[in-house]
């Protein structure tokens, strides 16, 4: 046994009637969006953005994060919906992947804000602190749940799940004929590697261009984070003994990094210095000025 060995006894339900359930990850996880829009409403007061225009787009973020978290489920899952495509509209008695919410999210509200006109980077950067918010408040319902399968532990710091309906104790039996085996609480990992993500953007706000560059950062933190995370856990094994977020992981990487490289730079950067903004420019105006009446 690890050194704590930490009981979580919650039943993941909160209310179960017929074909329909409330467990406490879905409630944690309509929390979380709440309190993301509520923080992006305030940054756009703050940033003098169009509310209606940023109400709008969180509209289509969240529709988008629906689809794609629901595809990102089936698809990694396809043995069983593809047996039974009815299941796939079923959201309420199936899973989601955070991956997807956040992809899709991403995708469907970035593509609103854009022919809507709005200053597409700006509503990025403004989101990227709620997502980690958001995701942490939604991660706190998987504990609750005792989901995500992890890698059983003999030392350190683990926990089990006593409760008959988690999945947690479900996956122990499944995976080690133990349904008390302490097994690594990777979502409480992956809860620290936010808060101190939301630390390093909060740190960094104002201090990057382009407007996008926070979201940039955010989600190169995360993919990192999750790539990481990932290798213990028990998901399927896709191909090189790669996960499906494994997968999305580096193809979201794969486009971030780059994109810093080339187009990420400090907010002072001399070659984007505007003598016409920038105050710190007034004393070589002088000169400027000085030397045009000296040639005249």
């Amino acid at each position: 046994m690890p050194i704590a060995a930490i009981e979580i006894p919650f039943n993941p339900n909160i209310l179960v009637g017929g074909s329909f359930s409330l467990s406490w990850h879905g409630l944690l996880s309509f929390v979380g969006v709440a309190a993301a829009i509520w923080m992006v409403s305030k940054a756009a007061i703050k940033g003098n953005l169009d509310q209606d225009l940023v109400y709008n787009t969180a509209i289509f973020g969240i529709i988008g994060g629906i689809v794609g978290a629901r595809l990102v489920h089936v698809f990694d899952n396809w043995g069983i919906y593809g047996d039974d495509p009815a299941r796939i509209l079923a959201i309420w008695s199936g899973g989601i992947g955070l991956w997807g919410g956040i992809l899709g999210g991403w995708i469907a509200g970035a593509l609103y804000a854009y022919f809507a006109k709005a200053p597409v980077g700006k509503f990025m950067d403004i989101a990227a602190p709620a997502m980690f918010v958001g995701q942490t408040i939604g991660r706190i319902g998987d504990i609750i749940n005792g989901e995500h399968w992890s890698r059983a532990l003999d030392t350190g710091w683990g926990w089990y799940f006593t409760h008959p309906n988690s999945p947690g104790r479900l996956g122990a039996e499944r995976f080690f004929g133990d349904p008390n085996r302490p097994v690594h609480p990777t979502v409480v990992y992956e809860i620290i590697w936010n808060i101190i993500g939301l630390f390093v953007i909060t740190k960094l706000k104002g201090k990057l261009q382009p407007a996008g560059a926070i979201w940039m950062v955010y989600i190169t933190w995360y993919s990192v984070g999750r790539f990481a995370i990932q290798y213990l856990r028990t998901d399927d094994v896709k191909f090189w003994g790669l996960q499906e977020a494994h997968l999305i992981a580096i193809a979201v990487l794969s486009f971030t990094i780059p994109y810093m490289i080339m187009k990420v730079r400090s907010a002072d950067n001399s070659l984007d210095y505007d003598p016409n903004t920038d105050n710190r420019g007034a004393g070589r105006r002088k000169r400027d000025r000085q030397r045009e009446q000296a040639k005249s």
